[in-house]
């Protein structure tokens, strides 16, 4: 082309044309294309090829591809390029629509900086560290590469500016969850749950996206003192819905009763005619209460407490006093347990009101005192 062909054509190209190009060659720092419609040759600078900062031309294009492309300068014999300029308008207009209806889009992470992750959306759009999960993430290097979920939280087209945020579309996600949840969920419903937080008063259980409350009072048929006793945070457990207030959120839920009751197998585990150490829990005009396994008492009636005639339980138990006992009956469906202590006992031991033998008949046996008279009698 001689030299006045050239003026000619640079002539008829100005700053802010657009231009499609197909490249010719990837060097490391710059593009060469061909200029279609133009014997004239194109160059797009590193920094021209994308919104965001790659480290080699290769990584943004290949030989072969078609471009569309603004001119950023007109030189003697090339136009300077720009792919980053056309890319950022056609983004911006896009862009501008997703934010507006609130739209959910996919993205690769391009790049892991300092705050957070970078993606290349046609412009360069900044994930800040507070905005990429729902919980502390402390290193973010596995992040790049990856393709995640995003929602534009802030545009600003003057300054540039796209702010996006994983973590908003994680929540999204979860509050449709939970409110499906809140829905369909009915008591008596026995489900799996993971235990997140421990309280004096009890655990809240997560059932799949939202929390239950199972009270202290729920979690064994036994007397609990620290629900840590009983659970440990990220344990799994079955639970059983008790109520469900959709208004306010709140689930209340039962470990309890997902567990075999205390009476359950009784028949077996006192059996008629075993015997059984307990602890006297209660202490009535008619009897005493004893307690021979976690959340099962059973009655000693006064008349199987002592031999003896007594006038009150109080006379031969107190509270607290370990005692064994001997089953006299028992019903798993009544939830009804007889039970003896004087059974147990010897009658002519304890009709001595010591329950011992006097000092001075220790170590003889009847005959040899019946054997003394007998031979006093012969003399």
């Amino acid at each position: 082309m001689s030299e006045d062909m050239n003026q000619i054509e640079v002539g008829s190209f100005e700053i802010g044309d657009r231009v499609t190009g197909q490249v010719t060659k990837v060097e490391e720092k710059q593009v060469l294309v061909d200029i279609q419609n133009s014997k004239l040759d194109g160059i797009i600078p590193i920094s021209e090829l994308s919104s965001i900062h790659i480290e080699k031309a290769s990584d943004a294009v290949a030989e072969g591809d078609t471009l569309e492309l603004e001119v950023l300068k007109v030189e003697e014999e090339a136009l300077i390029l720009s792919k980053r300029k056309v890319d950022a308008v056609k983004a911006w207009d896009e862009l501008e629509q997703k934010f507006q209806s609130g739209e959910v889009f996919t993205a690769e992470v391009k790049d892991v900086v300092k705050g957070g992750l970078v993606v290349d959306l046609g412009v360069r759009g900044f994930v800040p560290a507070s905005l990429v999960e729902a919980y502390f993430v402390e290193d973010f290097s596995d992040y790049k590469g990856r393709e995640l979920s995003f929602k534009i939280v802030e545009l600003d087209k003057e300054k540039n500016r796209l702010i996006l945020s994983h973590r908003a579309v994680v929540e999204e996600e979860k509050g449709k969850k939970k409110q499906g949840l809140l829905e369909n969920l009915q008591p008596g419903q026995v489900i799996e749950g993971t235990v997140q937080r421990i309280t004096d008063f009890g655990a809240f259980v997560d059932i799949g996206g939202i929390d239950g409350l199972v009270h202290i009072s729920q979690l064994s048929h036994e007397h609990v003192e620290k629900p840590g006793d009983v659970v440990e945070e990220g344990q799994q457990v079955q639970v059983k819905v008790l109520s469900v207030d959709r208004d306010n959120e709140r689930i209340s839920l039962s470990i309890k009763e997902t567990l075999p009751g205390p009476w359950s197998n009784i028949a077996e585990k006192a059996a008629k005619g075993s015997v059984l150490t307990g602890t006297v829990r209660r202490i009535v005009s008619y009897g005493a209460f004893v307690e021979v396994f976690p959340g099962v008492e059973g009655l000693v009636h006064i008349s199987q407490i002592a031999h003896k005639h007594i006038a009150t339980p109080h006379e031969a138990l107190k509270e607290g006093q370990e005692v064994q006992v001997k089953v006299l009956e028992v019903s798993e469906n009544d939830q009804r347990l007889s039970l003896s202590i004087k059974d147990l006992l010897e009658k002519d031991y304890e009709e001595n009101t010591d329950y011992e033998l006097p000092e001075e008949s220790k170590g003889f046996q009847l005959s040899e005192l019946l054997g003394d008279k007998l031979k006093n009698l012969k003399k």
